[in-house]
């Protein structure tokens, strides 16, 4: 029995709320069960230098947890000076994750800065980030699509993730935080709408697992994620 009592296959509940920040160009506050995200989308008139006279747009991210979306007070990382490498490495993969699915040349010379702010953590929350985040994405594109500025939207598909690990020996989907502080193995799974794979992170923290153990986390992940794909199609309308 899991702690949550959830069965083996079964997400926390998730829910999608789309519009949640008033002056963003999209936004979406994501929860996965105890743990919330907001993300929000700004539509920028520029490009960094590398991408200057090409044409092309860019879609990046930056990640940040609140001083007590935590059970004791975190502190403000602006306040230390610098990002810890866990912040810089989410933040990148949020990147990463929607530009997988993106026509970067579909927007003009644009970029699209999507903030992801933990309001609450309970594990997870980098799936929640970047299911999330392609929510607001699409909203902040409809509307450049809206206001005459683009032609479509240049998104060629969805994205989204969830965790899966391995507690008592059995592959489960979507650790909260009283499984993956406990969990022989956890991996978190980037998908595509096709199946495609865009990125996988998997750790063993207590014993190597196996190949078939991998394969039945995969298996869970994609059960989950098509599951996240229809919250998301119904959070943008479609």
């Amino acid at each position: 029995m899991r702690p949550s009592g959830r069965s083996a296959d079964q997400l926390r509940p998730i829910r999608l709320e789309p519009g949640f920040a008033k002056y963003a160009e999209g936004s979406c506050l994501v929860k996965f069960g105890e743990t919330h995200v907001l993300c929000a989308a700004t539509v920028e008139d520029k490009v960094p230098p590398f991408l200057r006279n090409t044409g092309r747009g860019w879609v990046t991210a930056e990640y940040g947890m609140l001083p007590r979306s935590t059970h004791s007070r975190t502190e403000r990382e602006a306040s230390r000076g610098k990002q810890s490498g866990r912040t810089q490495e989410i933040q990148r993969l949020v990147g990463r994750s929607l530009r997988a699915v993106t026509n970067l040349e579909g927007f003009g010379e644009r970029q699209i800065r999507l903030d992801c702010d933990v309001l609450q953590a309970d594990g997870g929350t980098r799936t929640a980030a970047i299911t999330g985040s392609w929510v607001a994405l699409y909203l902040a594109f409809a509307k450049l699509v809206k206001e005459g500025a683009i032609p479509a939207i240049p998104l060629t598909g969805q994205v989204a993730a969830v965790s899966c690990g391995l507690c008592d020996g059995q592959p489960v989907l979507d650790l909260d935080y009283a499984e993956d502080s406990t969990a022989q193995a956890d991996a978190n799974f980037v998908l595509t709408d096709t199946g495609a794979i865009v990125e996988v992170q998997g750790t063993a923290e207590k014993h190597a697992f196996q190949e078939s153990e991998f394969l039945a986390m995969l298996a869970l992940a994609k059960h989950g994620i098509g599951q996240l794909m229809v919250l998301q199609r119904q959070a943008v309308g479609k």
